[in-house]
C-alpha cells in the first residue's frame, strides 16, 4: 500500500454482486494526508463506493468522494477551506494484462483509468488519495489577497539595497 489511507480489498473476496461501502477517514489518517499534502487541516475526507467484477479478473470502482480541507493561502499564508466533492471511476486488472500505452500523442480522457491489481488487491485508498492530490489548488488564493512583492534589480540604488548596500555605505564613510 503505498499513501496514508490503507483502505483495500481482496480482489478474490469480492462477492459476485459486488461490493458497496461507506468510509470515512480516521483523524490518523487524516493527519497524515494533512502531512503528506502540506496542508493546514483536513477536516473530513468521507467515499461511497462500490466495486465490481468486469471478468477476467477485472473490476470496476466507481463511488463520491467529499473532503473538507484547510490549505494556507501563497500570499497571505492564512487559512483558506475548501470542499472537493469529486464523482470517480477506475478499473483494476491484474498487472499482467494492462493495456499498453503508446508513444503517439493520445487525449487523455480517451484512455480508461487503468490500476493494476498488486498482490490480489484493490487499493481503493490509493485512488482516493490520488483524487484528493489532484483536486487541490496548487496556488490557493484568499479573494483579493495580493503579494507585494519588488525585484531587487528594479529598485534604484539608494545606498539602502540590501546587504550590499549596507556594505557600500561602510566602504563610503572609511
Amino acid at each position: 500500500m503505498s499513501g496514508p489511507l490503507s483502505w483495500s480489498h481482496r480482489a478474490a473476496a469480492i462477492p459476485e454482486a459486488g461490493l458497496h461501502q461507506s468510509v470515512a477517514a480516521t483523524e490518523a489518517e487524516r493527519s497524515a494526508i494533512s502531512k503528506e499534502l502540506s496542508l493546514i487541516s483536513c477536516e473530513a475526507i468521507a467515499v461511497d463506493y462500490s466495486i465490481r467484477a468486469l471478468g477476467m479478473g477485472r473490476y470496476r470502482l466507481a463511488g463520491t468522494l467529499l473532503a473538507r480541507l484547510t490549505q494556507a493561502c501563497v500570499a497571505t499564508l492564512e487559512p483558506l477551506p475548501q470542499t472537493i466533492e469529486e464523482a470517480f471511476e477506475a478499473e483494476f486488472w491484474p498487472a499482467g494484462s494492462l493495456p499498453e500505452t503508446v508513444d503517439a500523442e493520445v487525449e487523455a480522457l480517451s484512455v480508461p483509468d487503468v490500476e493494476p491489481i498488486e498482490h490480489g488487491t484493490i487499493e481503493v485508498g490509493r485512488v482516493v488519495f490520488e483524487i484528493v492530490s489532484a483536486a487541490l489548488d496548487p496556488y490557493p488564493r484568499k479573494s483579493g489577497a495580493s503579494l507585494e512583492w519588488q525585484d531587487p534589480e528594479s529598485v534604484e540604488d539608494s545606498g539602502a539595497a540590501g546587504a550590499f548596500g549596507a556594505l557600500k555605505k561602510l566602504k563610503d564613510q572609511a
